[in-house]
């Protein structure tokens, strides 16, 4: 005979009916439902003193339909503080808040909740992902690849080692999000496992560097490609200012796009993931014909090495060289956190987070080999280990100015889409640090004001169809503009500077630090949280072996370059004092506005 299940008294149904148990996803509840307005708000206390009401959890339910009635139940606001008869998770990281849940107790939901709006889709993950992995790494990164490993067999295993390890990465990521389906990602999972502190510390870097960065790199990129392709071989005597200039109104196009609505910006990265795939695909095509025809443009430029010489000769027996190998390799794969960014709107996550990783990796690591396959085909070694525009000489060897246009012109694109990529997840997550109270609310508004979003006067049929296509269904202009406002204002700072030298330092360490500590967390939340709902769940080695690789990344950098490794470490600390003046500052006066001002005897008696 099945035990009945128990609920605390707080969570027992209106007139003693037991409700069916809630699994996590319930309990995140980023859904958008309707509430009876006679239900209790999400900001009731049912709590001890001190905590804010905001972080409380609604479990309010509409009456039910008839005795026999499924239904799934949400709360108001996008809290995640589990009852601790339910599940232990609210021990861990206490005064943890969800992303999406504001510090201000009388703060009022309304509308503004990007979670609410549930429009993301598998192809909108996948194109995600894939738009921002694919971006310049696999145009120009097989230089630094090649050169290190020695050899293309040995260079060929890199990209797969690399790519293998940016699976169990996101193999990872993939159950944290699963089991915690909040937008944010590592900081909402760094903030729920180990304290508010580090998932504050996260975002500090992530805001002011770490995605502005990996941007601005992105976007300058863009533009040398696009001043190559207009003015051709002369573009090396160009001034770096007109790359720049390119670069900044690539940049302020992608912002736009992702302004206007959600479901633009992720139709934009759908049609980019497509034209990166068939770049990709033509590039492979024009390998294997050319190594089974010896067709090409310029005959002359052609590589036979690969049929006469040993694939493995000269490979490096260096451990220093292979790690920057890998390096590089993984500079190529990285972005595979993208969705986990957005993954409270997505639909059902649940299903649709693992399947986007376990498509997006391996079609790019097979995008990847076939390429690099390519390239050996056509181009000699030596101009491969030389080249930072690998796929312009590609170009230019098969197909002649020609080719050489097409290819800067793909890359142009490819980096264009992973600037759109970076920017919509950018915003997300400044967007979820402004509602975190983190930085100023300003950044957690949606739209201009509260009634931003733009709705369209009536029109043709046709027209309706194709403003359902591009358009949310609030309308227009409801997107956190604000938010993508101050990652476009840091991007274009950082690439007028445009020293990227110790930014990409910078970004390698913190980055990889943090994958470090998000992942040490699943196997934290393994422990602590045994019985908490995890739709997928990866094998132990997986995160085990990617926290391996993050240490062994770290220590490589602060070994090799141990001053630019202490102004990343230093950069992180000064996060400390702004978390206690941000948050700490606010707990406090919360706490001290519930007391009253004249029960300061009390807080002297604790002191």
């Amino acid at each position: 005979m099945p035990q009945p299940s128990y609920f605390p008294p707080m969570l027992q149904p209106p007139g003693g009916a037991l409700a069916p148990p809630r699994d996590s996803l319930e309990l995140a509840s980023l859904a958008s439902s309707n509430h009876d307005s006679g239900g209790r708000s999400s900001f009731d206390s049912s709590s001890p003193p001190g905590t804010p009401s905001s972080r409380k959890l609604s479990f309010s339910d509409p009456a039910r339909p008839g005795p026999n009635a499924v239904r799934r139940s949400y709360s108001v606001s996008s809290a995640f503080d589990f009852a601790g008869a339910m599940f232990p998770l609210s021990s861990s990281g206490a005064g943890y808040t969800a992303l999406g849940t504001p510090l201000t107790p009388n703060f009022d939901l309304g509308a503004q909740s990007l979670e609410k709006n549930k429009s993301l889709t598998y192809l909108n993950g996948l194109s995600l992902v894939v738009g921002l992995i694919i971006g310049s790494g696999i145009f120009s990164s097989p230089a630094s690849v090649n050169s290190n490993a020695g050899s293309p067999g040995a260079a060929l295993i890199v990209w797969v080692v690399a790519g293998l390890l940016a699976w169990t990465g996101a193999a990872s990521y993939a159950e944290l999000g699963g089991a915690i389906p909040l937008n944010g990602g590592a900081q909402v999972y760094l903030s729920k496992i180990f304290g508010e502190w580090a998932g504050f510390l996260f975002t500090w870097c992530a805001v002011m560097v770490l995605k502005p960065g990996s941007a601005a790199i992105i976007a300058l990129i863009f533009g040398e490609y696009m001043v190559r392709a207009v003015i051709g071989a002369d573009a090396s005597d160009v001034s770096p200012w007109i790359n720049k200039a390119v670069g900044v109104i690539g940049l302020l196009l992608v912002t736009l796009l992702n302004c206007v609505s959600t479901r633009l910006g992720a139709r934009s990265a759908d049609l980019f993931m497509f034209l990166k795939f068939i770049a990709l695909l033509a590039i492979t095509v024009l390998g294997i014909t050319v190594a089974a025809t010896g067709w090409s443009y310029h005959r002359e430029s052609l590589s036979n090495t690969w049929k006469t010489t040993n694939w493995f000769e000269g490979t490096s027996t260096s451990t220093s060289k292979w790690a920057v190998a890998l390096y590089a390799g993984l500079w190529a794969y990285d972005g595979w956190d993208n969705t986990n960014y957005v993954v409270g709107e997505m639909v059902n996550p649940a299903r649709d987070l693992p399947r986007t990783i376990h498509t997006s990796l391996p079609l790019v690591i097979l995008a990847y080999i076939l390429a690099n396959l390519s390239y050996i085909f056509v181009l000699p070694l030596a101009t491969i280990n030389a080249s930072n525009t690998v796929a312009v000489a590609f170009g230019s060897t098969v197909l002649g100015p020609i080719g050489s246009l097409v290819l800067a012109l793909t890359v142009s694109g490819s980096c264009f889409g992973a600037l759109n990529a970076t920017t919509f997840t950018a915003g997300r997550l400044v967007y979820a640090a402004g509602k975190e109270g983190y930085i100023p609310s300003l950044f957690g508004t949606i739209g201009l004001s509260s009634s931003t979003q733009i709705r369209l006067p009536r029109r043709s049929a046709r027209a309706k169809r194709f403003t359902r296509f591009i358009a949310d269904e609030q309308g227009f202009f409801y997107t956190p503009i604000y938010a993508m406002a101050l990652n476009t204002a840091l991007t274009a700072i950082y690439i007028i500077i445009g020293d990227f030298t110790t930014l990409t330092t910078f970004y390698g360490v913190a980055s990889y630090l943090f994958y470090f500590g998000a992942v040490v967390g699943l196997i934290v939340l393994r422990v602590k949280e045994p019985e908490l709902e995890r739709p997928y769940k990866c094998w132990i080695v997986t995160p085990v072996v990617f926290c391996c690789v993050s240490l062994f990344l770290v220590s490589r950098a602060i070994f090799a370059k141990p001053f630019q490794a202490l102004v990343v470490f230093g950069f992180i600390a000064a996060g400390v004092p702004l978390f206690w003046w941000r948050v700490g500052s606010k707990r406090r006066g919360i706490r001290q506005r519930e007391e009253g001002w004249w029960k300061f005897w009390r807080r002297w008696g604790r002191s």
